[in-house]
């Protein structure tokens, strides 16, 4: 099962992303932003506390990618 091993937010609302197969690589956010319970997001210093969670990344109110959403999109 593929896994986000570490994350780190980027000041242009994107995130550097290692994943549990080695590949690494940035995860461009802001096509999200604009989308439903995403758009919190906006704010830079809500955005900077994202974390691995389970197999994905989660924000504290729980706005969440899962890693196959996470590789499929990563550059």
């Amino acid at each position: 099962m593929l896994k986000v091993k570490s994350v780190f937010a980027k000041n242009d609302y994107t995130l550097f992303v290692e994943l549990s197969d080695g590949r690494t690589g940035i995860f461009d956010v802001k096509p999200y932003l604009e989308k439903g319970v995403f758009k919190e997001l906006k704010d830079k210093n809500y955005f900077k506390q994202v974390k691995p969670f389970f197999c994905g990344i989660t924000w504290p109110n729980e706005q969440d990618l899962s890693a196959d959403t996470i590789a499929y999109e990563l550059k």
